[in-house]
């Protein structure tokens, strides 16, 4: 398995540690009625500040998963890994573990410059496949 493919089966595995860590409390803050109800209507009560950013965190890391496969696939297939898209598939991984704290806590401006971390290795992965 290339670097980047383990890059991100672990990325995969970190989606399942953030929606754990954004269920466990939504369930316990909203009731399991709710959450395993069809959510015709919204909760009786609101979910906490940091629940809430919990699931931003997560929602964030469903888009950036999705640019990040597709670089991931991109440079696999092409067999284009090279040191560059490497380095930069761990980048993405670092960054993204680090995206959950800086939500969950609400690090400004420092959220947005994990983030754009991420996302220049994603697309750095993307260019070095293409170059």
């Amino acid at each position: 398995m290339t670097p980047e493919l383990t890059a991100l089966a672990l990325a995969g595995l970190l989606q399942a540690l953030q929606f754990t860590l954004f269920a466990v409390p939504a369930n316990r803050e909203l009731g399991v009625g709710y959450t395993s109800s069809p959510r015709d209507r919204p909760p009786s009560r609101q979910i906490s500040i940091l629940t809430g950013r919990l699931q931003r965190a997560l929602n964030n890391h469903f888009e950036g998963l999705i640019l990040f496969t597709l670089a991931v696939v991109v440079v696999t297939l092409g067999n284009q890994s090279t040191a560059t898209t490497q380095y930069a598939a761990w980048t993405y991984l670092g960054a993204r573990l680090l995206y959950i704290p800086a939500y969950a806590l609400g690090w400004r401006p420092w959220r947005s410059a994990i983030w754009a971390v991420g996302f220049f290795a994603t697309l750095t992965m993307i260019v070095a496949a293409l170059i």
